[in-house]
């Protein structure tokens, strides 16, 4: 791959704002580099499941969901076995049976399913598709090279999502235990009890209500601090 088109996809790192657009943005872009290429997809196992992280325009819909859906195709058997699948006339093929009727329908002939390299992830390939017999066989050198650097853009990806979802559990723990610190209060100053009795009986009627102890506490904080509240007048 050249060094412009390196360049590129990190500009289009830093233009996105967020996972959806940055991949979005690399699965059209491989359109345009790859010769022959109509569409093209993104797949990754996550929570033990394939899944599509993006697919370029024109993509037809559920040409990959087919092959997940049936366990078999080009892109699952490059993310599970790592090794690239090439397929140049889907009216010849018989490896995947299942699959390759739907994906004829579509308007797909040819397939490229090139593995890729993803931090923290057990499988992924880039998919590409064409509309005539054979039409990637040029462009599977070109491919390759793309399926490299995309491999290094989408664990960059990934690790900012993973770090933001870390920050945001992080934030919501920290919620819980403020509002949950601020119930045990006032069932101490309500009751004149210790903080130790006071959140043993939050979790009794949290477990007798069936209710999450956070969403318990958030519902007594609220209902304290609302002016004109009964149990506010009795705190002043």
């Amino acid at each position: 791959m050249s060094s412009e088109t390196s360049d590129t996809l990190d500009q289009a790192m830093v233009r996105s704002s967020g996972l959806d657009t940055l991949l979005r943005d690399l699965t059209d872009r491989a359109v345009q580099e790859v010769p022959g290429a109509a569409a093209c997809s993104i797949t990754v196992r996550r929570a033990d499941r394939l899944l599509t992280l993006a697919g370029s325009e024109g993509l037809p819909s559920g040409l990959d969901l087919r092959q997940y859906e049936n366990g078999s195709g080009p892109c699952v058997e490059a993310a599970e076995t790592d090794t690239e699948q090439y397929a140049p006339d889907l009216a010849a093929e018989s490896r995947w049976p299942s699959y390759t009727g739907y994906a004829l329908s579509t308007g797909v002939r040819c397939v490229l399913a090139v593995p890729i390299a993803v931090e923290g992830e057990t499988g992924a390939a880039i998919n590409f598709y064409g509309t005539r017999a054979g039409v990637l066989g040029t462009g599977r050198d070109a491919a390759r090279a793309f399926a490299a650097r995309a491999g290094d853009t989408i664990s960059v990806a990934l690790r900012i999502e993973r770090r933001r979802q870390s920050a945001a559990d992080v934030r919501t723990a920290l919620l819980s235990r403020s509002v949950i610190d601020q119930a045990i209060g006032i069932l101490m100053a309500r009751e004149r009890i210790d903080a130790r009795l006071a959140l043993e009986r939050l979790r009794r009627v949290s477990q007798e209500r069936n209710v999450k102890l956070r969403d318990l506490c958030s519902q007594l904080v609220a209902r304290v601090s609302r002016p004109g509240d009964p149990a506010s007048r009795r705190r002043e």
